[in-house]
């Protein structure tokens, strides 16, 4: 595939998003009404910086900028991007045999109310997009990971060892007697990759991070200091974007979370001064974020360029049925296939009989406690990848979540103010020789 095809895709995208958001725009106020700041996805409470923010959110092909309109908000219940938009009620699918067909239902301005196709139109068929291959119980395959990621960032195969297991070995305390674990890596999809890394964290570990949003455990032992994390409240709408988001952010300082910038700096295998201010981000019932892309609009990478990867790491389980999970519109799953002559049903495969991937259903990581999903946003020189567009599923109970961004070269955090990767050198290296990395 030429890159010519990514960047037509990418701007046919952006230019339907440019076009919804002017209609969106029309008869707007003037934008000088916010009294917070903007940080692309994000409002910002209070916090004042100089520094071009866009942390938080990715939305890739949305370039336009948007004026708000004074409307009332109807608070009872929570609405969709297109119903927001048109005052379309989702929910109501009546067939043609309940109703003739009629003309396209308009928005306020007496145009067509745009689609999710309109917003990210669907790839074409030519756009190459290949399954993860396992074969019975195997996983892993060193010689397929390594092409996998030849034009990606990729992950630090010298970490693992020939079955995908790490070479280090962590001790957890969690329960009645200590156990001991390594991560397992493995290929969900092949091209774009998309990587899953269990016991990235430990049930412990996953426990201190999500009482960080606690503010009587957010403070240092010295009361003078800033404390770990900042809250920021991620809004419904961005005025930056098309993408509805429904969260709450705490964005963290460097030197407050070594062991995920350890682990992170372990396993992608780059440079402290890369990474984006990590965050913790928490799901509560009913919320979501919308479809989505992590990569930076092209206004504002001279702060760092590009996003090449994401990491995220699930802080606790969400079963199927409460939702959650992280949904890749246009991948599939793995292709589980049978060893030659073998005619057994594949344990990974709990169907056993399908080696083809499901091609009704999408791509769709399950938050679970510890694991660590990565893939990349764009290629490593920096050209966005579409086909990663993503979205995370509303969630019937709580989800919370670890992540970071990590950047082609050196990134200047902007929140909180103050927040330097260089505060953190020595804690990340306390970090690395406690896990045997060093």
């Amino acid at each position: 595939m030429t890159a010519n095809k990514f960047q037509n895709t990418a701007a046919a995208a952006a230019a339907a998003a440019a076009a919804i958001l002017v209609l969106v725009c029309l008869g707007s106020p003037d934008v000088s009404a916010f009294s917070t700041i903007q940080h692309h996805s994000l409002i910002i409470q209070p916090i004042t910086t100089s520094t071009s923010l866009f942390a938080g959110g990715g939305f890739g092909a949305s370039k336009a900028k948007k004026k708000t309109t004074k409307t009332k908000k109807v608070k009872s219940k929570s609405v969709g991007l297109l119903e927001e938009m048109g005052g379309v009620n989702s929910s109501s699918n009546q067939s043609a045999s309940q109703s003739p067909p009629s003309a396209p239902k308009l928005d306020r301005f007496g145009l067509p109310i745009p689609t999710e196709d309109d917003v990210f139109p669907p790839l074409e068929s030519d756009i190459p997009r290949i399954p993860a291959e396992y074969n019975d119980d195997t996983h892993f395959n060193r010689e397929e990971v390594a092409d996998a990621i030849k034009n990606h960032l990729g992950v630090n195969l010298n970490t693992f060892d020939e079955d995908g297991l790490s070479i280090h070995e962590e001790q957890s305390n969690n329960g009645d007697e200590p156990t001991s674990s390594r991560w397992a890596l493995k290929l969900l999809h092949k091209d774009p990759p998309v990587f899953q890394v269990e016991n990235f964290f430990t049930a412990e570990e996953c426990e201190s991070y999500m009482s960080m949003v606690d503010p009587n455990n957010n403070k240092r032992d010295n009361n003078d200091e800033p404390p770990k994390a900042v809250q920021i409240t991620s809004p419904t709408f961005s005025s930056l974007s098309i993408s509805r988001r429904t969260s709450t952010t705490w964005f963290c300082r460097y030197d407050g979370v070594p062991t995920l910038l350890a682990k992170a700096q372990q396993l992608l295998d780059v440079e402290l001064s890369q990474m984006e201010e990590p965050q913790i981000v928490r799901y509560r019932t009913g919320e979501e974020f919308s479809w989505h892309y992590d990569e930076i609009p092209s206004t504002q990478l001279s702060n760092g360029g590009q996003r090449l990867a994401t990491l995220l790491v699930y802080l606790n389980d969400l079963e199927e049925a409460r939702g959650g999970g992280t949904v890749f519109r246009d991948l599939k799953p793995p292709h589980i296939a049978r060893s030659s002559g073998q005619g057994k049903k594949s344990k990974r495969n709990k169907g056993g009989t399908s080696g083809r991937p499901d091609d009704t259903n999408p791509l769709t990581v399950r938050p679970k406690t510890g694991t660590a999903l990565v893939f990349f946003p764009s290629a490593k020189d920096g050209l966005p990848d579409v086909r990663t567009l993503h979205k995370g599923e509303v969630a019937l109970d709580t989800k919370m979540i670890a992540q970071l961004w990590i950047h082609e070269r050196g990134y200047q955090a902007g929140v909180p103010e103050g927040n330097l990767q260089t505060d953190a050198i020595e804690g990340v290296k306390r970090e690395a020789d406690r896990l045997g990395f060093l």
